[in-house]
């Protein structure tokens, strides 16, 4: 399982698992005169937020996409032309970080604005686990529901559902609703885990109440085969867990049984997340609306569409990139076809870092093809290093953000404040949260992104950075020993090749103070 494997990595390793203007101030007057009038345009819509129309926001969630799996990044192998043209038109960050190296916490951090390694019980869920959010918690839906907009949430959800032994059968709740999503069609949890169905406002889709669903993560139920007993049943091999209840031919993380009509089918996935986040557009395309599209695609288990299996050249891993920047299409041509481009900020961003042998053996590892999917960075997902956490993020929002590339430093725990702000609606209390308001960064008019940015990996291990510097307290919560400390200075070594601790002790002594202070502050 997940966080078995990640407590058996050794992130002080930080290898990613391999097996785990000029122009402008030099142009005509007329250009300097357009960038003049943009950004006073931008300012004064910053100003007054009252006074302009809201704007619909698309956020796109892809999983396990890594800062070097993209083209607008580096990447040469896989083709993504439609995320590639979101960046060239729009705002490309190169310093934007996700909450933590994995998927839950990170998930958790974008909705409630707070840093999801606060709470010991933000961590890798499984599919049974209970609702993470609190009743009333204040999230990044529920204030843009305040503000009259339509909120929609599709994908992969892994956030815990109700209060206890969750009813499969039944009303599911609180989940998606009680968090501020007027409608919702989710996984569960994750592609690999069960229980293998789609749930859509509170009930499993296509559930036959004679075939009632049952799911443990503790022992087996009912009599469907599982990996570990029916290898021979499975179209994609395992390397590592994964050898529970088998659906569809693979055998994934806990037992189920039942459902049998409801189960998906993984190579139609990819197009009925994104035929479901077309049609929630497509309702509401006449007042302001918020998507939060999460997709399963890059997580594993690896099942690409046969219009995309076997067509990229760098392996499934590859296919599945190429899948994704389908369903960002699909997004993009329903916006353009309801001619809402110019009042849509659509960002695309990424839950974490890469990985590429998660648990199956499905040819990712041989077929890289010198593909790097960190890129230049160290780690990659469940790692405390740069390739953990930096993720690409992309704004574009036509006519109000200009083109470009952006060295801020963001979080993606800042969306609450941020995305409240767009849409001209306060946040009580803004201070408790950890969630800072980087509008201005967002639309191109500062590059004062944070100062100080504390992010986590898959044990809850935290980092600090500040500016250049970036300090790894490795050091396991709850833990009596105390971990090994590690500086770095990323502008000198964004790799994080050479360990500065012992040269700069001060610069150290520094950050772990000021880290610890803000692991006090009480949320």
């Amino acid at each position: 399982m997940d966080r078995e494997r990640a407590a058996q990595m050794r992130p002080e390793d930080g290898k990613m698992n391999t097996r785990g203007r000029r122009g402008f101030l030099k142009g005509s007057a007329a250009a300097m005169a357009a960038l003049w009038a943009h950004n006073s345009g931008v300012l004064s819509a910053l100003a007054e937020p009252e006074t302009k129309p809201r704007p619909n926001i698309v956020l796109i969630l892809s999983d396990d996409v890594g800062y070097g799996d993209l083209g607008c990044y580096g990447a040469r192998l896989p083709r993504t032309p439609h995320i590639d043209g979101l960046a060239q038109k729009g705002r490309r960050f190169t310093d934007a970080h996700s909450d933590s190296s994995v998927c839950t916490p990170s998930r958790y951090a974008i909705l409630s604005g707070m840093y999801a390694w606060r709470r010991r019980d933000a961590q890798i869920l499984p599919g049974d686990a209970a609702l993470l959010f609190a009743d009333r918690q204040v999230t990044l839906p529920r204030l843009l529901q305040q503000a009259g907009y339509a909120t929609g949430c599709v994908g992969k959800w892994h956030l815990g559902l109700g209060r206890g032994a969750i009813d499969w059968n039944g009303e599911i709740e609180p989940g998606p609703r009680e968090v501020g999503f007027d409608e919702s069609f989710i996984l569960p949890a994750t592609a690999d885990r069960v229980p293998c169905v789609y749930v859509e406002n509170g009930r499993v889709v296509g559930l036959d109440p004679k075939d009632p669903i049952h799911v443990s993560y503790k022992k087996l139920v009912g009599d469907d085969p599982t990996g570990s007993d029916a290898p021979y049943l499975l179209k994609m091999k395992l390397s590592e867990g994964h050898d529970g209840t088998i659906v569809d031919g693979v055998s994934r993380i806990g037992f189920m049984s039942g459902g049998k009509k409801a189960r998906w089918v993984d190579e139609e996935m990819a197009a009925t997340l994104a035929g479901k986040a077309t049609a929630f557009i497509d309702k509401h395309h006449a007042q302001p609306f918020f998507l939060y599209l999460a997709t399963s695609d890059i997580h594993v288990p690896r099942m690409p569409n046969g219009k995309f299996a076997d067509h990229s050249r760098c392996g499934v891993r590859c296919d599945v990139i190429e899948q994704l920047d389908w369903t960002v299409g699909q997004v993009l041509d329903t916006l353009e076809r309801h001619k809402l481009m110019e009042n849509t900020l659509v960002l695309f961003t990424s839950d974490n870092g890469p990985v590429v042998d998660d648990g199956y053996a499905d040819g990712s590892v041989e077929n890289l093809n010198g593909h790097t999917p960190s890129g230049k960075l160290r780690g990659g997902k469940y790692s405390l290093y740069e390739g953990g956490t930096r993720v690409p993020f992309i704004a574009y929002w036509k006519g109000q953000i200009p083109a470009g590339v952006s060295s801020a430093v963001l979080s993606q725990t800042d969306m609450l404040a941020t995305l409240a702000a767009v849409a001209g609606v306060d946040v009580p209390h803004a201070t408790d949260f950890d969630s800072q308001n980087l509008r201005a960064v967002l639309m191109g008019v500062s590059e004062q992104g944070r100062t100080t940015l504390v992010e986590a990996d898959a044990v809850q291990r935290t980092a600090i950075r500040e500016g250049r510097w970036k300090l790894l307290d490795l050091t396991r919560p709850g833990s009596a020993t105390q971990g090994k400390r590690e500086l770095y200075d990323l502008e000198a070594d964004p790799g994080e090749t050479r360990d500065v601790a012992a040269e700069n002790p001060a610069v150290a002594e520094r950050l772990m103070a000021l880290l610890n202070r803000i692991r006090a502050r009480n949320n």
